[in-house]
């Protein structure tokens, strides 16, 4: 680390990278010189998205092994070549991305809703080129378009809401429990303790930058799995959804050949492939042994409540005692909500998802 005098004497300099699991995104090797771009955020108490912001600026090739410098002096800030969540200006031009001052509006575009962070707004100029680095294609390609918006979904928008303050159900009533392991809680507890007795801004840096390694590994995390099981789950869905009709004539009712990740894909295969009427189950062998799962589809991706649940007198019931009840050999369990239930053959959970649909 590098301190200096003047208007820059509280302002450290960092030179250590966050660290990058091999996700399909290379670091570069070099050690940073002076010449290396320079990205200022606020010194400080630091949140999820202003650490995720400098961990994506980092990703990116005009960006990439720049200085983290962490400071609220404007003469300071000014000098730089990236400000993120300080400074009062969004500039895309400039490379200034706050969010804090009045009048800002900003949101990702593409039917999302949420008022951008910093970390939003880093992604909104720079997301298509680190998915299009993780997935080697141009950035005008289908599949990173498809990447970006849910990679934005499933990550970056829940830290965009809670650095804004936006709940995340339009209801008054206090919650019935507290969720404190959300990433954005996670890089919260890393500042500084009040009770340690070093509170020097080199250890303030040090925290910033395990804060940057732990989002920055999520990132790469969710970006790889949306990018090598995600996405290519989406061809499977539409070959099934294509066959539907050959496995029940109700058209309501679809095989997969494997298990994949599905549940996203149905809602917007139905809407691109104008499927009517919509997908009531799910059939799919279980990964662990060589029975069959049945699973009713929910009526959106953000909810837990299914369009038809399996039939009552099922839930909770195993084995034979379910198997009698529904008149079907081979049922091993239907959930106590009804989402989903099993059997030892595809041809018994056929048969389970057919009874389903006429109760």
């Amino acid at each position: 680390m590098v301190k200096l005098a003047g208007a820059w004497k509280n302002v450290v300099f960092t030179f250590r990278k966050p660290s990058l699991p091999n996700h399909g995104v290379v670091a570069s090797s070099c050690f940073c010189t002076l010449a290396a771009k320079r990205v200022g955020t606020h010194s400080g108490t630091f949140h999820c998205d202003e650490a995720l912001a400098c961990f994506m600026l980092r990703l990116t090739q005009h960006f990439s092994n720049a200085h983290i410098l962490r400071t609220r002096n404007p003469n300071v800030l000014e000098t730089l070549d990236a400000v993120v969540d300080v400074g009062g200006v969004y500039d895309p031009k400039r490379h200034r991305y706050d969010h804090h001052q009045r009048g800002f509006d900003e949101v990702l575009g593409h039917g999302f809703a949420t008022k951008l962070s910093s970390a939003g707004l880093v992604y909104k100029h720079y997301g298509l080129e680190i998915i299009a680095k993780v997935l080697q294609l141009d950035e005008g390609h289908p599949h990173v378009h498809q990447l970006y918006k849910a990679v934005y979904r499933n990550f970056v928008e829940a830290v965009d809401a809670v650095d804004n303050g936006v709940n995340q159900y339009d209801i008054e009533e206090p919650p019935k429990y507290v969720i404190n392991t959300s990433l954005s809680s996670r890089i919260k507890r890393l500042n500084l303790d009040w009770m340690y007795s070093d509170q020097s801004p080199e250890r303030e840096n040090e925290a910033f930058h395990r804060a940057m390694s732990l989002a920055g590994d999520e990132f790469l995390d969710n970006v790889n799995y949306y990018a090598k099981s995600w996405l290519p789950a989406r061809s499977i869905v539409m070959k099934c959804l294509a066959a539907r009709e050959t496995i029940d004539s109700s058209g309501e009712i679809i095989k997969l050949t494997r298990s994949c990740p599905w549940k996203f894909h149905i809602h917007e295969l139905e809407k691109e492939m104008e499927i009517s009427p919509s997908i009531k189950y799910v059939l799919y062998p279980d990964d662990r042994s060589e029975k069959w799962r049945l699973q009713a589809v929910v009526v959106s991706p953000a909810r837990f409540e299914s369009r038809k649940p399996l039939p009552s007198p099922w839930r909770g019931l195993e084995n034979d005692k379910l198997s009698e009840v529904a008149g079907i050999p081979g049922c091993t369990f239907v959930h106590m909500s009804g989402f989903i239930g099993g059997n030892q053959t595809y041809e018994g959970a056929l048969a389970m998802a057919r009874a389903s649909l006429k109760a």
